[in-house]
């Protein structure tokens, strides 16, 4: 599952790396591309729940090769992509078929360790996002260097296509087919406000992580003046926070004894280090602009893996791949609304305006999640 996690994110990221050169081929603005993420993060806010649902009744097994090969095709796709209404279609089945990464990996971690070990298994599962936007520019410039920005796009198709292959062989284990323990008997409720205390603390304080993700080629290229042939070189970078952040928080969670006066004291802490990213335009230095957006990255750990953790205590763990969906699908429908606004902002060179944005979300997701999290 982590490395499924991380074949997703190197489709999603292939664009994000590329997009100064797709951007300069197919004319697109920074707001179109924008939306393009847009439509992408709509698609699937839509699919983490539905794909959650489809997971806890049909299994993983067959869910999972389902969905890996919907995004499969759709990924490979964008090798023939000629403008902004192709691309966002394309995007938008990508996004969809995405949607069963997280309700999948969540389901898997339930259903195969044992609740002291979760929250490194969530993390580790989880961290093949960080992983894949990580190594996406080391593998993706190389190739566009050599065949153009369609070769790459090609390449993801065929990584996902050799992991089905293997995943027909590996899902074969009786641990994914035996029903998970339940130590909850709470069912998801709409009316409950703990879910919402969920989705708000996950939403918004994860927000930080799609716009580094999907803006910091754009940043660097334009406030850095670095070419795309060099992007690769440093793009690498911040995700590897978003790496160190899931693997340090789901050790830190394991290590204390899971109670909601502990996330709390987490949530506290990811919102203290989540307050200085609203200084990052103010950076004139390359090297300490990139550990900013790998602190921004590692920080949003404290929301993510917490997030998740307090999710599966309150309610049944039968309704893991739900709980994944409404996590990821929520954090998808803030990126959808927030990225527009960043694109319309990036192309006035509002560079202030969008960092500080950005950084207010998880100061609203921790404000929220204190107000909701009653019984």
């Amino acid at each position: 599952m982590m490395l499924v996690s991380t074949i997703s994110y190197i489709d999603r990221n292939t664009l994000a790396v590329l997009i100064p050169t797709i951007m300069r081929d197919t004319g697109l603005s920074v707001e179109q591309y924008a939306w393009v993420v847009s439509g992408f993060s709509i698609a699937y806010m839509v699919g983490n729940p539905l794909w959650g649902r489809l997971l806890d009744r049909w299994g993983v097994r067959l869910g999972m090769l389902a969905a890996v090969s919907l995004w499969t095709l759709a990924s490979t796709a964008h090798a023939w992509a000629f403008g902004f209404v192709s691309l966002m279609l394309l995007r938008i089945v990508l996004g969809f078929g995405e949607g069963a990464t997280f309700p999948g990996a969540l389901r898997t971690v339930v259903q195969t360790l044992p609740e002291s070990s979760r929250a490194r298994g969530t993390a580790l599962s989880y961290s093949g996002g960080a992983l894949g936007a990580v190594i996406t520019p080391w593998v993706v410039t190389p190739i566009f260097r050599a065949y153009g920005w369609q070769a790459a796009f090609l390449f993801t198709g065929a990584v996902g296509a050799a992991w089905l292959g293997w995943w027909l062989w590996l899902s074969r284990v009786p641990a994914l087919r035996a029903a998970p323990v339940v130590q909850s008997t709470a069912n998801v409720s709409w009316r409950d406000p703990r879910i919402w205390a969920f989705i708000a603390v996950y939403s918004l304080g994860a927000a930080p992580l799609g716009f580094v993700l999907y803006t910091s080629s754009i940043y660097l290229s334009r406030v850095f003046h670095i070419v795309q042939g060099d992007l690769g070189y440093y793009l690498w970078i911040p995700p590897l926070g978003w790496e160190f952040g899931y693997f340090f928080w789901g050790w830190y969670l394991d290590r204390r004894v899971a109670t909601r006066r502990t996330y709390s004291q987490i949530f506290t802490f990811g919102l203290l280090l989540s307050l200085p990213f609203a200084l990052v335009p103010r950076i004139t230095s390359l090297p300490l602009l990139l550990f900013a957006l790998f602190f921004a990255m590692f920080t949003t750990g404290a929301f993510i893996v917490p997030a998740i953790g307090y999710a599966t205590l309150i309610f049944s763990t039968r309704q893991t791949g739900l709980i994944a969906g409404l996590g990821a699908g929520s954090f998808s429908a803030v990126t959808a609304i927030v990225m527009p606004i960043c694109g319309r902002l990036f192309d006035r060179q509002q560079y202030s305006e969008a960092f500080l944005m950005v950084t207010a979300l998880p100061v609203a997701g921790y404000g929220l999640w204190r107000w909701l999290d009653r019984d």
